[in-house]
């Protein structure tokens, strides 16, 4: 972890650890890995002891106890109903969750996935996030919506050959000046105003106004408003990843 620290790298927006020695952190808890061995260790932190009954909220049990309660000790956040059920949790976050003749169940539901757990046994969720990695998927570590320095992108909906996204640009923020090898890229601007580079081309686009961005073709998007861009982004090909992309500007520092 030091060494990550010693390696890193600062520019106007961000300090960037070593990119190699902070892959190789173990994954564990930042009380143990880093706080418990700050005294000494040269390293600008300080704490504080602080006495007010702190709980850390580590598993959704420990969620359940805190939260307020129905008279049969059900606790939920969200669209939800339930029926004849007791001692439940259950977090809704995109959709209606319903429950019926069930007890001591946490039940959490996001765009990303859905956990069902008996409430004395939700720790055990770190062996999902386990076989998740050995099985090379993406969902502990991808999420639906991701979140970037110049605003965040949605999936909303994918198939064979397209992807959709909803995408939203800070105001005075840009993507990076980038191309792709495998899709093109059909872009409807729904709110705000959104400033194209499309190959030689300089767009200015509002409201239900669109471009088409070719495969291999060079282009940006970017903000020059004040409030907010949001488009709907569908793109079409052969691959829609996430690493099929050439950035060539970037004023966030990213390489790739």
């Amino acid at each position: 972890m030091a060494a990550a620290w010693y390696e890193r790298r600062e520019d106007s927006h961000f300090i960037r650890p070593g990119m190699e020695a902070f892959k190789a952190i173990p994954a564990e808890s930042i009380d143990y890995a880093v706080m418990e061995h700050a005294p000494g260790a040269g390293l600008p932190i300080k704490m504080v002891q602080l006495d007010a009954g702190w709980s850390d909220l580590g598993a959704w049990d420990a969620v359940w106890g805190v939260l307020p309660k129905d008279v049969a000790g059900n606790a939920h956040v969200g669209d939800v109903l339930l029926t004849d059920s007791r001692n439940t949790l259950v977090h809704a976050t995109s959709r209606l969750v319903s429950l019926v003749g069930v007890d001591d169940l946490i039940v959490i539901e996001t765009p990303d996935a859905v956990l069902v757990a008996d409430r004395t046994r939700s720790q055990g969720v770190k062996h999902i996030v386990k076989t998740l990695s050995h099985q090379g998927r993406e969902e502990h570590i991808q999420h639906r919506k991701v979140h970037r320095p110049w605003g965040w992108y949605d999936s909303i909906d994918e198939g064979g050959r397209f992807k959709v996204k909803r995408i939203q640009v800070k105001p005075g923020a840009s993507l990076s000046l980038q191309m792709h090898h495998h899709r093109a890229e059909h872009w409807v601007v729904v709110s705000g105003t959104a400033e194209i580079t499309n190959g030689n081309k300089k767009l200015l686009l509002s409201e239900n106004q669109s471009t088409y961005i070719p495969l291999g073709l060079v282009h940006r998007l970017a903000n020059p408003g004040a409030i907010p861009l949001e488009i709907i982004e569908v793109q079409s090909g052969s691959y829609l990843g996430e690493d099929d992309i050439v950035r060539f500007e970037d004023q966030y520092g990213r390489k790739s």
